[in-house]
């Protein structure tokens, strides 16, 4: 199992082509998701994310209204000013978390969670493998990305295709 950063980084990136090939190989073949699904929860059990906490780094979350009364109840502050100090508007995605540039998401405290318990809900669904909205097949799209800062997902595709016999080499 790679788990060192630098690795993922730069085997996400070579092996891009490859896994868009495996995004269309999953979407157009009949595989039991429920072993795909624990293939992943095995991967995420043998990979403790609080000493990488790269996705905190690298991604943006996006938040629901249910994510903001909830994370502005756990901080003690009026929605309102939990809008104003923690959160921005982004063209793409909505309403996020602030964030920087050098150290990622605005509750992040080296590799820890300053707002654990309150996180929000695509936090605690990342990185969406096994839990997420809709089907593990329609999610493939998000795990392109994410295999290339990400040694969860990278690994768990990695995994995957040698359970569905997937053939690296573009045909």
């Amino acid at each position: 199992m790679i788990t060192d950063l630098v690795q993922i980084r730069r085997l996400g990136e070579q092996k891009r082509g490859e896994n868009e090939r495996f995004r269309r190989h999953i979407k157009t073949h009949s595989f039991v998701e429920r072993r795909l699904r624990h293939i992943a929860e095995e991967t995420e059990e043998a990979i403790d994310c609080t000493t990488c906490a790269n996705c905190c780094k690298v991604a943006t979350v996006t938040l629901t209204e249910r994510d903001v009364t909830k994370l502005a109840k756990f901080l003690r502050i009026k929605e309102g000013k939990f809008l104003r100090e923690y959160t921005e508007q982004s063209e793409e995605e909505g309403l996020i978390l602030k964030r920087d540039e050098d150290t990622g998401c605005v509750f992040l405290s080296g590799t820890e969670c300053t707002v654990y318990e309150a996180r929000p809900a695509t936090c605690g669904d990342f990185p969406h493998l096994v839990r997420g909205a809709g089907s593990l097949q329609s999610r493939t799209w998000q795990f392109i990305d994410r295999a290339c800062y990400c040694p969860i997902v990278y690994n768990t595709l990695e995994k995957w295709k040698v359970e569905t016999e997937f053939s690296p080499s573009p045909k």
